[in-house]
């Protein structure tokens, strides 16, 4: 039986990195530590909890976790004026880009990013039928400001999206870049949306500030956030996103009913009650990260500026045979990025010695 698969999806591989059993695993950008017995009790009687109402449906708008996130926010990047209709959350910030693309995308419209940046931003495009435009960052990935703005009034787009810190770079946006593409979005015909996904946020350097602190002043502005690396809860799938209402309310009408289950709901206000014990772990691997990034410069290696907990680093000759070498000695990273470039997410320190004389063995 021959089935009517639509023709852009014929022969494509479903996303995914490899989950292997190695003695470091160091791939995907995960936290090395989980939570602490404390946490994990206190989001097991928050989903015992949940589960005596579970012959009922959630609640539909989870305004509850909504304020949690606002609360948190408020504390983490200093922007205590957002409230629970300025919030939205799905099941790990990847769905909150499909309600994104799904809400201002479509066919006959244009999603503009700027490459090597994440490798679903495609996907989101693909999937909602939108079409999906990059223009090269500089050879150090930063952003070319003024090129990002000239690409932005060429391809005239309904939403830009820029990582910051990006992944798999690791290079973090001045707050200045930020406001010039909201003020080249602004003067797109139709308007324009500029997201921008912090994902990885909470590892960046003293100082940096977060793009959350613009929105007040920007009703196009979106910015994406999850608690999947600094709170150590890749498991629980939840992602969300700050912006101002009329655009949350548009999300709210592209959601499925119900999509953020009771359990997941109860899970995230636990973890969010105790984001400090969570998070305590943070200061830890931005200190490992330097000091990754310190040695593999000293071997000779370049590596980009990182406000994120990994780091891409290169060129190799050959960069399969470095990562099957490291593979071979316990040690998974990830192929990802410019052709000769490899990203190592930050692990244990223990991991990250095992790294270190792993990756000096291979390329001896």
């Amino acid at each position: 039986m021959t089935l009517p698969i639509r023709p852009d999806l014929v022969g494509l591989e479903p996303y995914g990195a490899p989950q292997l059993e190695v003695t470091a695993r160091l791939n995907v950008n995960e936290n090395p530590y989980a939570p602490p017995n404390s946490v994990v009790d206190a989001i097991a009687t928050a989903v015992r909890k949940a589960a005596e109402g579970l012959n009922r449906y959630p609640d539909r708008d989870f305004l509850s976790l909504r304020q949690d996130l606002a609360a948190y926010l408020a504390a983490e990047s200093h922007v205590d004026f957002l409230e629970a209709r300025n919030i939205w959350a799905a099941n790990g910030s990847n769905e909150v880009m499909l309600h994104l693309h799904q809400a201002f995308g479509g066919p006959g419209r244009t999603v503009l990013s700027f490459a090597p940046t994440y490798s679903m931003y495609p996907e989101y495009a693909r999937d909602t039928l939108t079409g999906y435009v990059t223009f090269p960052r500089s050879d150090d990935f930063t952003l070319d400001i003024d090129a990002a703005v000239a690409a932005i009034r060429e391809t005239a787009p309904a939403m830009v999206i820029v990582a910051s810190p990006n992944n798999p770079t690791g290079t973090a946006l001045p707050l200045a870049h930020v406001e010039a593409l909201l003020a080249a979005a602004g003067d797109v015909e139709g308007g324009c949306v500029v997201v921008v996904d912090e994902a990885y946020a909470e590892f960046r350097r003293r100082g940096v500030p977060s793009a959350a602190s613009l929105l007040p002043a920007h009703p196009n502005l979106a910015v994406s956030r999850t608690m999947s690396k600094a709170f150590a809860l890749a498991g629980g799938r939840l992602g969300y996103l700050a912006a101002h209402e009329e655009l949350i309310d548009v999300l709210r009408v592209v959601r499925l009913p119900y999509h953020l289950s009771a359990v997941t709901q109860a899970t995230a206000c636990a973890a969010l009650a105790h984001h400090r014990e969570l998070q305590a772990q943070v200061d830890e691997i931005r200190a490992e990260r330097d000091e990754t990034v310190a040695w593999l410069r000293a071997q000779g290696w370049t590596v980009a500026d990182t406000d994120a907990n990994f780091a891409l680093f290169g060129p190799f000759e050959d960069r399969e045979r470095v990562f099957q070498g490291l593979l071979a000695r316990g040690v998974l990273i990830r192929v990802t990025g410019p052709e000769g470039w490899l990203r190592v997410s930050i692990g244990t320190p223990q991991e990250m010695a095992l790294f270190r004389s792993a990756l000096l063995e291979v390329t001896a």
